[in-house]
């Protein structure tokens, strides 16, 4: 099946979801997992680059996840990183890329435009950018 996944996660209410079935595909092939939290912040004149996360927050999520997979028996790996708002979705793609996944999962907000309503506007980007399987999980 995908022996390698990488999970995106954020503070939204589908995470554990997202953690859930992640943690059910790793384990039909003894898969590794990396997760990803991107800290999103908006770039405002004359005070550089915002972000209302702490690093703190965004790293004890990450954390969390990874001992739930071990715990599970899934090699898992996780990584916080900052980038600007409007582009998670391509940070996403090139994880995906860069290790070799077979799969990417990930949750949806459900906020952003006319299709952002119904997947969420990084899940919409992610799944038009990607050239692997996308598993949304709402």
């Amino acid at each position: 099946m995908y022996e390698r996944l990488l999970v995106a996660v954020d503070h939204s209410k589908t995470t554990e979801r997202v953690l859930a079935a992640a943690r059910e595909l790793a384990s039909l092939s003894k898969g590794e997992v990396w997760v990803l939290h991107l800290r999103e912040g908006e770039v405002l004149p004359r005070a550089g680059v915002l972000i209302s996360e702490s690093s703190d927050d965004a790293q004890a999520q990450v954390d969390a996840a990874v001992a739930e997979l071990t715990r599970a028996g899934i090699k898992a790996y996780g990584e916080v990183r900052n980038t600007l708002s409007g582009h998670a979705a391509r940070e996403i793609i090139d994880d995906a890329k860069g290790h070799d996944v077979g799969a990417i999962v990930m949750g949806s907000k459900g906020k952003g435009d006319l299709a952002g309503l119904l997947l969420g506007s990084t899940a919409h980007k992610v799944i038009h950018l990607a050239d692997r399987p996308v598993l949304v999980v709402r």
